[in-house]
């Protein structure tokens, strides 16, 4: 059976730390194209990796039939744009998180989707993190009983990535703190808890820290340095309470916070028993048992996630398996987030259709 052709579209920071070592440790990928706009990045990969052609149009991957499977590795903006145009192209797709900016946007990628009948999988990584499909499969079994409430913090206290670049220009981020990391919390909750209906959202955001990029104080800062001409004008903390069909979330998160401490965990309550994971970490298993309080701490079997998902990535081209991260089933993570934004615009509870 001949290798599947893959482009990889956006050499940056995601490229070479997830997609392309993993595309290059699974024996049934050969990379093609690499692909950026800035064309030292594409050809740097070329060089580390020592496979595939150095290219800055897209379209060149787009227009050569022996290419199965694109990766798009792109700032959040052009995620549509590339998207769609792979798709209808005859390609089959895994683009990362967040889909889209937008609820919207991502809706007409799920509508080329559906027109072409290609793969769209999108990077939730962590539907394919081994803790967090032992935690699914403990909340499925009842040992927690009925999950009713879920609270997520993705707290941190100073850490905007590249002050006044990218990641702090809303028209290319589509937003800040809870499109770039509260997407992989959320996703992990509605994951768990079998992709509930998100039903009403109150959510507020807040632009704080940031704002006054020459006085915000920092002691690292990842895809910086800061761009004092830059831009900020995305939210650098967020709140929130979600109601859905299963559990209610409430979460919190910051980029920035003027409390010094980091908390990064995701506490599932049931009436039977409940658990806390530590984000890309370990989890706690809280239970009562013959009149006695029980803690514990699974051991189980840990993969590279990034290695699962691409792995699986592949597979379903070849077999028509439909993976948790098909855009059918991520698109319910981009509504939720959707509806925090539009309730914080408003400041008012908005009811999700």
């Amino acid at each position: 059976m001949s290798k599947i052709k893959v482009a990889v579209i956006g050499c940056g920071t995601i490229a070479n730390s997830a997609h392309i070592p993993s595309y290059m440790a699974n024996e049934e990928a050969e990379i093609k194209y690499f692909c950026d706009i800035i064309p030292e990045r594409a050809e740097a990969a070329v060089e580390k990796y020592g496979c595939g052609t150095a290219i800055v149009d897209y379209h060149d991957a787009l227009a050569d039939p022996e290419v199965e499977a694109i990766s798009v590795c792109t700032p959040n903006n052009v995620h549509p744009l590339i998207t769609m145009d792979a798709l209808r192209a005859g390609k089959n797709v895994l683009c990362e998180k967040p889909a889209a900016r937008t609820y919207a946007e991502a809706l007409e990628m799920q509508k080329v989707q559906h027109e072409t009948g290609k793969v769209l999988n999108i990077g939730v990584v962590n539907r394919f993190n081994d803790g967090v499909n032992t935690i699914r499969r403990i909340i499925a079994s009842g040992e927690l009983g009925t999950i009713h409430h879920v609270y997520v913090s993705f707290r941190a206290s100073r850490s905007i990535p590249g002050l006044g670049g990218a990641f702090t220009t809303k028209a290319i981020a589509g937003g800040g703190v809870l499109i770039d990391w509260g997407v992989h919390y959320l996703d992990i909750v509605m994951y768990c808890c079998g992709d509930p209906a998100p039903l009403t959202v109150s959510g507020e955001t807040f632009s704080k820290l940031g704002v006054e990029m020459e006085n915000y104080a920092y002691t690292s800062m990842w895809a910086g340095p800061p761009k004092y001409d830059g831009t900020f004008d995305v939210e650098d903390s967020v709140t929130a309470l979600v109601r859905t069909s299963g559990p209610v979330i409430t979460l919190n998160g910051a980029w920035a916070q003027n409390i010094f401490e980091n908390d990064s965990y995701i506490d599932f309550m049931g009436d039977k028993g409940g658990i806390r994971l530590q984000y890309g970490k370990s989890f706690t298993l809280y239970t009562a048992k013959g009149g006695a309080l029980l803690t514990s701490t699974p051991e189980y079997r840990t993969r590279d996630m990034f290695q699962n998902e691409i792995d699986g990535f592949l597979r379903c081209i070849r077999t028509g398996e439909k993976l948790p991260s098909h855009i059918d089933t991520v698109i319910i993570t981009a509504k939720l987030m959707q509806g925090i934004y539009d309730s914080a615009e408003i400041h008012k509870e908005v009811t999700l259709e």
